[in-house]
């Protein structure tokens, strides 16, 4: 099929990640829906591309999303190709979550990607093809401490991805997860907005795991390099044109480092390991 006559949604388009992809796509001749809260840079992309559709979307708020998802089920031309980017984190130990934080981040790290994909599902099963990008994280197969709301958003969205690639291959729809490592975007200024600074409101017996873990973790990410999106996106855009595109994609600074010993170590080694990586093997509170 021409690229042209395809047209491919991308959600979290404002920035990062979701913004080049859609430009590369753009390049690529097709026509791009671009979502995202924010309209003046999506007003700005539009504006570079004339094969790109603005559509303002706060994807935690019920409404919108609902709205978003009724535009896209009554295209004239379905959605083929869809990036499911749009996402963000907070940090914190579970006991100083706020539950309204962890329900509002799961309505827009899972449940609104579950949503617009059933909402482009019946197009791709009448075209009898099409290719559905989730963004996960190298997080989606173990945590870091004080992540685990995040990380348990991308488990969730590993556990969807893989039940899509089972249930849509016989339509020849492909289902890919992408787990990248860092990667330099606004994710961590917003992670750091949302969040706040725990050592204010945690009690004082947490006081120490945070101390321990974030210097631990400051050794860890101390002179990585960290890629810019476009690295990602364009691992994005070679697999939507692939003919064969793998089932997973890992890619990134720390990927070796943790997945790799996520997958050769059993569940007890891998804890130690953890424990050991951020400083938490002997401390006693």
């Amino acid at each position: 099929m021409n690229n042209s006559k395809q047209t491919a949604l991308i959600t979290g388009a404002s920035s990062g990640i979701g913004r080049v992809t859609a430009m590369k796509l753009a390049e690529k001749g097709f026509h791009i829906i671009a979502v995202a809260r924010r309209k003046k840079q999506l007003n700005e992309l539009a504006n570079q591309f004339q094969n790109i559709t603005p559509k303002q979307v706060d994807l935690s708020n019920d409404g919108e999303t609902k709205d978003i998802c009724r535009y896209l089920s009554e295209l004239q031309n379905p959605v083929s190709v869809l990036v499911n980017n749009a996402g963000y984190s907070i940090r914190g130990v579970l006991e100083d979550v706020l539950i309204e934080a962890a329900r509002r981040l799961f309505e827009v790290n899972l449940f609104a990607l579950m949503r617009v994909t059933q909402a482009c599902l019946p197009g791709m099963r009448k075209l009898r093809t099409g290719t559905i990008i989730n963004l996960s994280s190298i997080v989606g197969k173990f945590t870091f401490p004080g992540g685990g709301v995040y990380a348990a958003s991308k488990y969730a969205v590993e556990g969807i991805t893989d039940a899509l690639r089972l249930e849509l291959a016989p339509f020849g729809i492909r289902v890919v997860a992408m787990r990248p490592g860092p990667v330099t975007t606004e994710f961590n200024d917003v992670s750091n907005e949302l969040s706040g600074d725990p050592m204010i409101r945690t009690d004082k017996d947490y006081k120490p795991i945070y101390q321990a873990a974030g210097a631990a973790a400051g050794k860890i990410f101390n002179g990585l390099s960290i890629p810019e999106p476009d690295l990602i996106a364009g691992l994005i855009v070679e697999a939507i044109l692939s003919d064969a595109p793998n089932p997973v994609y890992s890619i990134g600074p720390l990927c070796d480092e943790f997945l790799g010993k996520r997958e050769c170590l059993d569940d007890k080694n891998f804890h130690n390991f953890m424990l050991e990586k951020f400083d938490l093997m002997n401390l006693q509170v």
